[in-house]
């Protein structure tokens, strides 16, 4: 069974996009293997080689972006609180090794991007602050050691 990949609905129309895209290409490179087979020896034929690396690599795509909507569930943004951290919730904290303060909203994984604030729920931070209030210190566990942080503010 495949794991539920939760998302906004921005998210889900981004990615049925990516996919349609993607379907979209199948013409082209197929063609492109018509015509690189069409120039005789295909045993020696780089053009023929790169065409069907592309293919193959398409068709992985395709299938992975067709499983992630498959297992897709769109959050009910009028539904969620800020009584407890969970999916969507803008979060600060406060690192308390360096005293830095950072600000992020929690999102599926298809979503994440941290350069633009948006931290997966399933980070070992992510992780580490669901369920938490407002005040609360919380551990999360990451490959350099045990980070803690206190939560300052919960908000949609």
């Amino acid at each position: 069974m495949s794991a539920v990949h939760y998302m906004t609905q921005e998210g889900l129309d981004k990615l049925k996009k990516e996919l349609a895209d993607a379907l979209a290409q199948r013409p082209v490179i197929s063609a492109q293997i018509g015509e690189a087979r069409e120039k005789g020896d295909l045993s020696e034929n780089a053009e023929y080689d790169a065409a069907r690396d592309a293919q193959g690599l398409l068709e992985v795509k395709i299938a992975n972006l067709k499983n992630i909507l498959a297992n897709a569930k769109v959050i009910d943004e009028s539904r969620l609180g800020t009584e407890k951290i969970g999916m969507m919730n803008k979060v600060k904290v406060q690192n308390l090794s360096n005293k830095q303060i950072m600000e992020f909203t929690l999102v599926g994984e298809t979503e994440a991007d941290f350069s633009k604030g948006k931290l997966a729920a399933t980070t070992p931070i992510g992780k580490a602050l669901i369920g938490h209030s407002k005040g609360e210190t919380v551990e999360a566990t990451v490959p350099s050691g045990v980070m803690k942080f206190k939560i300052l503010d919960i908000s949609l």
